[in-house]
């Protein structure tokens, strides 16, 4: 087989292998949300990449490899969900930062996090003023978990005795000019009631780009040709 051939169908092969392998072991994979995940990640993308261009050495072994390397991750993955005592070894666990709105420099030493770093994370979750905090909890994927003071906590409408509104999830109901029929036969609304909703507006299917009802229960409609001055 000519090397050019050779390489187009290695790249497609390794391709469809990642594939496999990020369908296999879920959507974590994606958001490298634990240690063995990330080393995984980089390791399978390192083996995908000479498998595509690496013609030296032979193509059963890229294969072998892929083979070994899913099988370890899904067997780690299965005793981080079965087996608590291996849980935090394979995928780590969080770290208080702030404690009682006092700062664990100790902590920060540990993970070598910097106090920079963590008033950087904070503005990230518009809390500009420290004091606030009551913790603060680095998650195993890098994001920071706060709960602010008690003093300083939004106001909910539990708190004011006020009903919640009755808001449901949105609907989509038409896309690119065709109606999703899924969602009509999942929901309250029907293809008859869409229909007698569109001829009030004088509009057709074919016309409308997007048509969705929001959580009020309301029909949103744009179309393909919106009028604009």
């Amino acid at each position: 087989m000519p090397e050019s051939l050779e390489i187009i169908f290695r790249t497609f092969t390794a391709f469809i292998i990642l594939w496999v392998f990020v369908h296999m072991l879920g959507k974590q994979t994606i958001f490298q949300k634990t240690y063995h995940l990330f080393i995984a990640s980089i390791t399978m993308g390192t083996i995908a990449g000479n498998l595509a261009f690496n013609i030296k050495i032979r193509f059963l072994y890229f294969v072998l490899s892929f083979i070994i390397m899913g099988a370890v991750v899904f067997i780690l993955n299965t005793l981080s969900v079965k087996n608590h005592r291996y849980k935090e070894w394979i995928t780590g666990e969080p770290t208080t930062l702030i404690q009682e709105g006092e700062i664990l420099e100790e902590s920060l030493k540990k993970i070598g996090y910097s106090l920079d770093m963590l008033t950087q994370a904070l503005r990230g979750k518009d809390i500009f003023n420290i004091d606030e905090v009551e913790f603060a909890i680095l998650e195993v994927n890098g994001s920071l978990s706060v709960l602010k003071k008690a003093e300083y906590q939004n106001v909910m409408r539990k708190d004011l005795n006020l009903v919640p509104p009755s808001d449901k999830v949105p609907v989509e109901l038409v896309i690119d000019g065709e109606i999703l029929y899924k969602n009509l036969s999942n929901h309250h609304y029907n293809k008859k009631w869409l229909l007698a909703e569109l001829k009030k507006r004088n509009l057709q299917v074919t016309e409308i780009s997007y048509a969705v009802v929001g959580s009020k229960g309301k029909l949103y409609i744009d179309l393909f040709r919106d009028h604009l001055s």
